[in-house]
């Protein structure tokens, strides 16, 4: 079995997180998640403390292992869901759209496990200083917001510059996948798409559909000029921001055109003027599993890979 520092600082089987991604990433996928033996993440998004809190209570009353909530710098909340981690004793705290340095200390005061992902080895670097436990280097392959270098490229840079554990994010969607950030260097890697389509995802059947049916050039990325991409499938709203940019549309367009429409996708099932995030992965993705499955079928792959690799089989 592949074991790496990152299954030492969390103590989890595998070295894999499921990515917090809003809307999608609720209790009863990370608990799933978790039980299989990865690390599930809880997507706290724009929600309420509240809503959060209820989230964190369901995810305990389904697991008794380790868990991380994703947390949005961003958010309207941002302030109040960051004291509640430290009220409800968070295990891992994923950070992302921001800089958490002002909640760092609270954080780490409380013994919660801080891994913030970051697009580039100067956030890395920072990050690190900061005391963060662990980095996600997040590829331009990824779903969702998403930086401008690629996973090949950013991985080995970023380890080279930190001495902490760094997960590799953006287009693992397969043992190889693994495989490859594992020879990059990682020591962990991060998958949202793939767990889209998972047993336990309870996102809408029509997303479900839209990502199954993907191919390799199904997603593009809108909003750059927010400062905020975004990597979606391919539909009618992604046609919308291309023309608002292309006609040089305010950034108040732009956010007025997306507000609300990953919800519109993700629990309505509008798959064409939702956002439909996804990363590029999709397209070699086909079919519905558990996430037990899931991360069994990717490890194994991964470690015959490794094997033959090491023993010089290239059957």
């Amino acid at each position: 079995m592949i074991y790496t520092e990152i299954c030492k600082l969390l103590n989890i089987k595998y070295p894999i997180f499921q990515g917090g991604m809003a809307q999608i990433s609720d209790a009863k996928l990370a608990a799933a998640v978790s039980e299989a033996g990865g690390l599930g993440v809880i997507a706290s998004g724009n929600s309420p403390p509240a809503l959060v809190k209820s989230e964190i209570h369901k995810i305990r009353e389904l697991t008794d292992k380790p868990f991380g909530v994703n947390v949005m710098l961003l958010s309207p909340h941002v302030e109040e869901v960051s004291q509640l981690f430290v009220e409800e004793k968070v295990p891992v705290i994923i950070t992302g759209a921001g800089n958490p340095g002002k909640y760092m200390r609270i954080w780490k005061e409380a013994g919660i496990k801080v891994v913030p992902v970051v697009p580039s080895v100067a956030f890395a670097k920072h990050f690190e200083k900061l005391g963060a436990d662990a980095i996600i280097c997040e590829g331009t392959e990824a779903g969702g917001h998403v930086g401008e270098i690629t996973t090949m490229c950013i991985t080995p840079q970023v380890v080279d510059a930190v001495k902490i554990p760094v997960v590799a994010a953006g287009g693992i969607g397969d043992g190889r996948g693994i495989a490859a950030a594992f020879c990059l260097g990682a020591k962990g890697v991060q998958v949202g798409t793939r767990f889209i389509l998972a047993k336990e995802c309870r996102v809408h059947q029509n997303y479900k559909d839209k990502v199954i049916k993907a191919n390799d050039t199904a997603t593009v990325v809108t909003g750059r000029k927010t400062g905020h991409p975004v990597r979606v499938l391919k539909n009618r709203l992604a046609n919308q921001f291309r023309e608002l940019e292309k006609n040089n549309a305010s950034v108040e367009e732009m956010e007025e055109l997306g507000r609300g429409k990953l919800y519109q996708a993700a629990v309505l099932g509008d798959v064409v003027y939702g956002s439909v995030m996804s990363g590029q992965i999709a397209g070699l993705l086909s079919k519905e599993q558990s996430c037990k499955e899931i991360i069994v079928e990717m490890f194994e792959e991964a470690e015959k890979i490794m094997k033959n690799l090491a023993g010089g089989n290239n059957e």
